[in-house]
């Protein structure tokens, strides 16, 4: 790609694999991801994706305060029970839900969600793509997040007519969504689109340096795990 500005990715989870949304300036191009080693794969200056990427260990410690501070930020309303607790590494490798139920009883005190459970094989891969030298352009994001702080006056589900219509009024305060709304890919859901388009308007925020950062340490500093990987959510 040559001129204008660097191109950011948004990536969300879908059925049979990701939705990314690449987006320069306001243009958003779909791009339907197989992988995590497709998404790695991208020409982009920032890949954001929805997926927990600092694994918290066992301990008193092991919720992530990332996870907490957008879950306060997001408040009482439903929203906040989007935000799923990231579950312990060990957790993340367990072969059946019955048996990361288990291990996370035992090694946090607490049960683990069917929910997050259902990430957890998403998870897994995007760490093991990862490697050993995380790539610096990849940060967490979480859409609930970045559309709240887009526009605070979302409070409706996705998954009505009506939470659509507010993210997509939103969404075009910044992108031109005329286009790609006339061209979503057969796959993804609706709602899967537009919070790839969320983590993408939150991926040019952290390319400007105006992104906010949920996690940060007393200090400012940014937590990492056993593998280096930031524990944060940028939005």
């Amino acid at each position: 790609m040559t001129g204008g500005a660097e191109a950011v990715l948004g990536v969300d989870g879908c059925p049979g694999g990701w939705i990314g949304a690449l987006v320069r300036d306001s243009a958003v191009t779909w791009l339907v991801l197989p992988d995590a080693e497709a998404i790695l794969s991208v020409d982009a200056a920032v890949i954001a994706i929805d997926i927990p990427i600092g694994l918290p260990e066992a301990g008193d410690g092991y919720r992530r305060g990332a996870d907490l501070e957008a879950r306060e930020f997001l408040g009482p309303w439903s929203a906040a029970n989007a935000v799923f607790f990231t579950p312990v590494r060990p957790v993340v490798a367990a072969r059946t839900y019955l048996e990361a139920n288990s291990l996370s009883r035992e090694l946090t005190g607490k049960g683990l969600s069917k929910q997050t459970w259902n990430i957890c094989d998403r998870i897994a891969l995007v760490d093991d793509a990862l490697g050993d030298s995380p790539d610096a352009r990849v940060v967490e994001a979480h859409p609930e997040v970045s559309f709240r702080l887009l526009d605070e006056t979302i409070h409706t589900s996705k998954r009505t007519a009506r939470g659509c219509g507010q993210r997509i009024s939103a969404l075009s305060s910044c992108f031109n969504m005329t286009e790609p709304l006339a061209d979503v890919p057969v796959g993804p859901g609706l709602d899967d689109c537009l919070d790839a388009c969320a983590a993408a308007w939150s991926a040019q925020r952290w390319l400007a340096g105006s992104a906010r950062v949920f996690g940060l340490t007393a200090d400012g500093a940014t937590p990492t795990d056993a593998r280096r990987r930031p524990m944060r959510i940028i939005g």
